[in-house]
């Protein structure tokens, strides 16, 4: 199954067919919102979606910033962006693929078989000098069935489990696993026993991701070796991972699987740990971090 699609290959499906379902993402954390931004040009044929409202639930700060929708509720959102069943869907946004990522992992979960990331986004496909389009069409409407439960998924405990027994990758910035920063979350710090590992290093300058063999010396050398644990919710995996809220974990997941991995995503993340008092939290570089308070 494909993971990536260049902007030639997907320009050249646009002409000849049968096109895809063309998801725009463009999401950032604190806004701006991304509509419009789509509204001022986008890719042919593409659909906007918002990823606070439609990838992502709402609920208490200790079920993390954006935890998984409800199956129906994701289900209604894909119809409204007109997927059916069998559809290629192929998503991008305008952030190196930070946050159409989260589109690609959570349709995959839900069990969508071909959802494909436009490898360097907007920019790529500008690059190209490929036609965008300005304004927003309707869309009929589809008719998709989706169920969440294909990948596996950590839950706190097992990401701490992880931690200890295998490899759970941070994948924010060097700054906040250390604990020297902490924008919007109420705690510092990183899961102990976590090993750092920041999703800008899955891309080259152009906002690529690397080539497959470069991905898996990079998870190779923080510790993944395939070693396969049990899924209690979907299959086996060989790594976990985690962000702040579950949106860039997406993006080392996708790295991960071209890497030849199968990874676990926690999609509390961050914002979930941080926001409960009985977990642990470490600070400084080393897995585990020089100290670890309650």
């Amino acid at each position: 199954m494909h993971t990536l699609i260049s902007a030639a290959d997907l320009a050249a499906l646009l002409v000849v067919g049968p096109a895809p379902r063309i998801l725009d993402v463009r999401w950032k954390l604190g806004g701006p919102p991304g509509r419009a931004e789509f509204r001022r040009g986008h890719l042919p044929g593409a659909v906007y979606v918002d990823l606070d409202s439609e990838l992502a639930g709402h609920g208490e700060a200790a079920d993390g910033r954006h935890p998984l929708p409800a199956s129906a509720d994701l289900e209604a959102a894909a119809r409204g962006w007109g997927l059916n069943d069998g559809d290629t869907v192929v998503v991008y946004d305008d952030l190196g693929n930070m946050s159409a990522a989260r589109a690609w992992w959570l349709l995959r979960h839900a069990g969508v078989r071909d959802v494909r990331l436009l490898d360097g986004g907007l920019a790529a496909w500008r690059a190209a000098e490929l036609p965008v389009v300005e304004g927003e069409e309707p869309v009929p409407a589809g008719s998709v069935s989706l169920t969440l439960g294909v990948l596996p998924v950590l839950d706190a405990d097992a990401a701490a489990a992880l931690a200890q027994d295998g490899v759970l990758l941070d994948a924010r910035a060097a700054e906040r696993f250390r604990g020297d920063t902490e924008p919007i979350d109420p705690r510092a710090g990183h899961i102990p026993g976590a090993v750092s590992a920041p999703t800008g290093g899955n891309l080259d300058a152009e906002g690529r991701f690397l080539p497959a063999a470069q991905l898996r010396a990079r998870f190779e050398a923080l510790g993944v070796h395939g070693q396969v644990f049990a899924g209690t919710r979907g299959p086996g995996y060989d790594v976990g991972v985690y962000c702040g809220s579950g949106v860039t974990a997406a993006h080392e997941a996708v790295a991960l699987t071209l890497a030849g991995f199968t990874p676990a995503v926690y999609p509390g993340s961050w914002s979930q740990w941080s926001n409960l008092p009985d977990r642990p939290v470490a600070t400084g570089d080393a897995p585990g971090g020089a100290s670890a308070r309650a």
